[in-house]
């Protein structure tokens, strides 16, 4: 290969996952950010998110620096900053800036939103969803303890029908993810419990995770754990009704409900804060033993969940679904 021919190779080289090459490029730029002290807390030391966020830059055609500084993890979910968004929209260059039209109440004060933009190639006026406190209310986004929507209403107003309308027309811009204010109106600032939508009828909603460890099964002293087919208890599993053989399916369902109670009386009462079921002693004993034997930063662990604040030598105050965050985290014992 020439020299003229082996330079333009070179200029040409971009960090990808597209080959060999473009990803060893890759590997490098993401161990220089990840030495760095100006990257956020999720990229230190870490080269794998480093790579990942030169990827979506790419894609983006913007800077990695400026992706890396914008991305925020919220309760383990990845979501970009509202004015970052804003921004990426007004610089695509294929609609006029972002503006906002308001509805107000009887005395001026702001209590809907929508966004608007005029597409470049046609002309045409884009109007958004329109936002409301109402909603905000509705949705539990303005009801939940430390909600900016009660300190801010008419700025969170904008920056959600910012997001709505940019999901609706652009949503390559986003890349399908949501902002961070979204996912924090999902979640509650004090207990990290799931925020239910106001006026939802009171039942308990079926949710899909680790079943709970029988207390003879995990040993709350040095979080050890025995299979639970080697301790005697049965494994439970839901058992929908059949269609096309509602006896059967009635047998299924209440052979699993006879090993969910039998698997229950082997398992100690949980303990409780408010309705969130909280991790018992073994269970946090063994999240700190199995990130001490991998030499992890238990500290960055809980950040990367987003389960904390909270003690990483304690684990004071982790609830069940945030043992189960951590623990996926963790590799598998051997």
């Amino acid at each position: 290969m020439s020299s003229t021919e082996l330079a333009t190779s070179n200029t040409s080289l971009a960090p990808s996952f597209a080959s060999v090459e473009g990803f060893e490029l890759a590997n490098r730029i993401g161990k220089a950010f990840a030495a760095s002290t100006l990257v956020p807390q999720q990229y230190r030391d870490n080269v794998a998110n480093c790579i990942v966020a030169l990827e979506m830059a790419n894609r983006m055609q913007a800077s990695p620096l400026m992706v890396m500084q914008n991305l925020y993890i919220v309760h383990g979910n990845p979501g970009w900053s509202s004015k970052f968004l804003i921004a990426c929209f007004n610089q695509s260059g294929r609609f006029s800036a972002l503006r906002y039209e308001f509805d107000l109440d009887g005395s001026k004060v702001p209590y809907g939103c929508r966004a608007w933009a005029v597409e470049k190639a046609t002309g045409e006026r884009l109007v958004g969803s329109t936002v409301t406190l109402d909603m905000a209310k509705a949705e539990g986004w303005s009801t939940k303890s430390g909600s900016k929507w009660k300190t801010m209403p008419e700025l969170m107003l904008q920056y959600r029908a910012a997001a709505f309308f940019v999901r609706v027309y652009a949503p390559e811009i986003s890349m399908g993810l949501q902002t961070d204010d979204e996912l924090r109106d999902t979640f509650d600032n004090e207990t990290g419990a799931l925020v239910e939508p106001a006026g939802k009828p009171d039942v308990a909603p079926v949710r899909r995770r680790a079943a709970p460890i029988p207390a003879d099964v995990i040993d709350n002293e040095s979080g050890e754990i025995t299979p639970a087919a080697d301790a005697g208890i049965p494994a439970s599993d839901d058992a929908p009704l059949d269609a096309d053989n509602p006896a059967a399916g009635a047998d299924a369902q209440a052979a699993a409900a006879q090993q969910d109670k039998q698997a229950a009386t082997a398992t100690k009462k949980p303990q409780t804060l408010g309705n969130t079921i909280l991790a018992s002693a073994g269970e946090k004993k063994l999240l700190i033993n199995r990130a001490k034997s991998n030499d992890l930063n238990m500290a960055e662990l809980i950040e990367q969940a987003g389960v904390g604040p909270m003690d990483p030598t304690t684990l004071e105050g982790l609830t069940a679904d945030g043992f189960v965050a951590i623990k996926d985290l963790l590799p598998k014992a051997a």
